[in-house]
């Protein structure tokens, strides 16, 4: 059992890298894409937003198709056909042709995300301590490695295609192979309960669920400020030269890694409640010093702060809502996931419009601001009796399972 559960932890981890790379190649890539179809600077917004939107209607989708099938078999045929739409973003030649794979690009997304996360829940559940952050850490692995590829492209002048194949030939048979392993862990232990079927046990009540949806929704508001305004803040607002201005999102990937892959061990210790009541003040603090850096050096450090903060509140998000419908986990975290999309969408236009019609530094400090309420839902992240087993803790640590609503 014990190895049953190892494989499927590695070959679930590994999926998270997969995803990390593929999404960090388009969205790093969008440049050329744009310069490839011919896509006006106008009808652009409408194909970026398209993406989270199908993502969304994948999830929904996702949250009925996992009571007929196990997560684990929804996972093992999206994510190649997330491979094959990234690979078919760089094969066309004509608009509707990066409209079709876009738009398949996104419906996959919203299934693979939602169906990892599932498994992910479900694994932490069977192991009995937290455990969700670590697969968070490979996807932010995966998305610094994607984006070193695609800085490799760029800089060799290489074509979208010929960028984008090696990584797809590699990863695809490799993730493919991998998902043989991957274990739906349902409350009754590995491969047993109702959830691990596909079937959910009890409803699940928005009201509930929704101060989650909220904090997901405002971390990726501000998850979504950093990749899309921290190069344009530090060179038009901090006066950073060009090449400078490419460093803080890559600052922010490597912090969101480490703070990932220690995070876990800080819910183990001290409790989900007050990781992410530390993470939220971090991240606050992160865009108070972007908003009132005097220079580019400390508006870096500003962006350094808000990986720390930022990236431990969305794992602990989805095993929240595990959690806190241990009978219709699935369901919880189907619904849970489309507030990715939302915050995503909602993230990057509402700087922009702020920064032109008030000031960037102002608009900084709306996403803190958003950051900071989590404080005030941080108790939706405590534990609950009875929800995993004690054999896995030590007592003298945080049983991350045993009380939790979320973590």
């Amino acid at each position: 059992m014990t190895d049953v559960l190892r494989r499927g932890r590695a070959s679930l981890a590994f999926s998270f890298f997969v995803q990390g790379v593929a999404f960090a190649l388009l969205v790093t890539r969008i440049p050329a894409i744009q310069d490839r179809y011919g896509i006006s600077d106008g009808l652009l917004p409408a194909f970026l937003a398209a993406v989270p939107v199908l993502a969304g209607v994948g999830s929904v989708c996702t949250e009925h198709l996992v009571k007929r099938v196990r997560p684990s078999r929804v996972l093992r045929w999206s994510q190649p056909v997330v491979l094959l739409a990234l690979l078919g973003v760089a094969a066309g030649d004509r608009l509707w042709q990066v409209a079709v794979a876009l738009g398949v690009f996104g419906l996959a997304v919203g299934a693979l995300d939602a169906s990892m996360n599932m498994l992910g829940v479900s694994l932490q559940r069977a192991y009995g301590r937290s455990i969700m952050l670590g697969f968070h850490a490979a996807y932010s692995l995966g998305g610094i490695v994607g984006a070193s590829l695609a800085w490799v492209g760029a800089h060799w002048g290489l074509a979208l295609f010929v960028s984008y194949l090696p990584v797809v030939v590699v990863l695809l048979p490799a993730a493919f192979v991998g998902s043989r392993w991957y274990v739906d862990a349902g409350t009754g232990g590995v491969g047993d309960g109702a959830e691990s079927k596909g079937g959910e046990a009890g409803p699940v009540v928005f009201r509930m669920l929704l101060p989650l949806c909220l904090v997901m929704t405002f971390a990726y508001i501000g998850d979504s400020t950093v990749s899309n305004w921290s190069a344009k803040y530090l060179q038009d607002v901090l006066g950073s030269s060009e090449q400078l201005a490419t460093v803080p999102y890559n600052v922010y990937m490597v912090t969101t890694l480490v703070g990932r892959a220690l995070g876990d061990f800080g819910v183990r210790r001290f409790g989900a409640v007050v990781v992410v009541r530390a993470g939220s003040v971090v991240a606050a603090l992160g865009f108070a010093v972007v908003a009132t850096a005097p220079g580019p050096w400390v508006g870096m450090l500003g962006f350094t702060l808000l990986g720390l903060g930022l990236c431990v509140i969305v794992p602990q998000t989805f095993a929240a809502a595990g959690r806190l419908f241990p009978g219709a986990s699935d369901t919880a975290i189907a619904r849970l996931n489309i507030f990715n999309y939302v915050g995503f969408l909602i993230g990057s236009p509402l700087v922009g419009a702020l920064g032109d019609t008030w000031n960037y530094r102002g608009a900084m400090l709306v996403p803190m601001v958003l950051v900071l309420v989590t404080l005030l839902y941080a108790r939706s992240f405590a534990p609950r009796p009875d929800r995993y087993g004690e054999s896995h803790e030590r007592s003298r640590t945080a049983d991350v399972g045993r009380s939790g609503n979320g973590l």
